[in-house]
């Protein structure tokens, strides 16, 4: 299903919504299109409107920014731009048998927790190869610091955006690595 780009009246990403969603918004003049992708077209029976990409809210919607807490391996696997923490193998690199995992920095059997600071992404490989021990007991260590990804980051990352769409996401949040 297609999906547009939600920009709050500041530009900030707010939402993927389904296209047809995003037509009512425009139509309701709740929002306005920012990018279209001209070549396609709605039609009623009175008007016609371009199929939206990026549309902007006219009135300023407040978002809360409460964090989830819950780690979910789509999102885990998006914060890590789907590479193994510790060999760099990128998922399209991986062999047939191996498969994206979550890794557990300090091992749960060692009082490590399930929280955003504490996992990673890891190939079935070298999961198997640190076990249960910890980065300084196998010479493993992941190559990022794991933290707990921002708002935007959790919400989009486990979604696809287009090029257009992703360039407001970059433009307003910093860059975001390609996934």
């Amino acid at each position: 299903m297609a999906r547009c780009l939600t920009l709050n009246a500041s530009y900030e990403p707010v939402a993927l919504v389904p296209v047809k969603r995003a037509i009512v918004l425009v139509v309701s003049e709740k929002a306005e299109i920012v990018e279209a992708n001209l070549e396609q077209r709605f039609r009623s029976e009175r008007s016609e409107y371009p199929y939206p990409l990026v549309i902007r809210l006219v009135k300023y919607v407040e978002i809360p920014r409460r964090l989830r807490k819950h780690v979910t391996n789509a999102i885990l696997f998006a914060r890590d731009n789907y590479k193994c923490q510790y060999c760099g193998k990128h998922r399209n690199d991986l062999g047939r048998r191996d498969r994206l995992t979550r890794d557990h920095v300090k091992p749960i059997s060692k009082g490590g927790l399930n929280t955003w600071d504490n996992v990673v992404t890891a190939c079935t490989k070298c999961n198997a190869r640190k076990g249960s021990r910890l980065p300084m007991e196998c010479g493993m260590y992941p190559k990022t610091t794991p933290k707990e990804p921002r708002y935007v980051v959790m919400v989009w990352y486990s979604r696809d955006l287009n090029e257009v769409q992703r360039r407001y996401v970059d433009q307003f949040y910093g860059g975001l690595p390609a996934s």
